[in-house]
């Protein structure tokens, strides 16, 4: 099963790829003033929180996930139109989360599409949708085992601010999740779940070509 849900998921993010390079192509050709480039950087976060049932207790157990950094790495284009500028990008991301014994580990794809503005000089501001193709989920430290999330694509929200100066830039911001997206034990007698919604802080660097 795991080998099948892979094969597919391989698939679907070739498409999201050629979506996306198509969409970066046909924004440039309206833009007045368009940039690309790559970034990176390191991120800060949790998923939400494992919910364990109990025989015993009804109400069962329920652990808060502690914050963990991660990485990001990926591609970025930036259009100017009229004052504002269109800012997608295409990003791999780990993120980690730590829930007492072990530790929680999510590998996605993020796509968000921010729209910004310019401020005061270098600063701006810039917020907007990211969608969120999860590729693979997994626990660390331990003998128990979870299964996919239940969506494959999930879509959240990033708001934040940056800083140009020439070629390089420097940006922190803030991630959050719209969509649920619950993960549960394999096993049934483990008879737990996580919350798998990104709850994160973002620091990059990036240059523009």
């Amino acid at each position: 099963m795991r080998y099948q849900n892979l094969t597919i998921k391989q698939s679907t993010m070739k498409k999201l790829m050629f979506i996306a390079v198509f969409l970066f192509s046909s924004i440039g050709l309206m833009a007045q003033e368009a940039d690309f480039g790559i970034k990176g950087g390191f991120n800060y976060g949790a998923t939400g929180d494992l919910e364990r049932e109990s025989a015993a207790n009804d109400l069962g157990e329920i652990i808060e996930g502690k914050e963990k950094s991660g990485y990001h790495i990926g591609l970025f284009s930036r259009f100017e139109i009229v004052g504002i500028f269109l800012q997608p990008e295409l990003m791999f991301t780990r993120l980690n989360t730590e829930y007492e014994t072990f530790n929680y580990k999510i590998d996605k794809i993020d796509a968000p599409v921010l729209l910004g503005v310019n401020v005061l000089g270098p600063l701006n501001i810039k917020a907007g949708p990211s969608f969120q193709y999860i590729i693979n989920n997994e626990l660390e430290d331990t003998p128990l085992k979870i299964g996919d999330v239940e969506k494959d694509i999930t879509v959240g929200y990033q708001l934040g601010a940056g800083l140009n100066l020439g070629r390089l830039g420097f940006d922190v911001r803030y991630e959050g999740a719209f969509t649920e997206n619950t993960a549960f034990s394999e096993e049934a007698s483990d008879n737990f779940s996580i919350d798998s919604r990104p709850s994160q802080w973002i620091l990059s660097l990036s240059y523009a070509f």
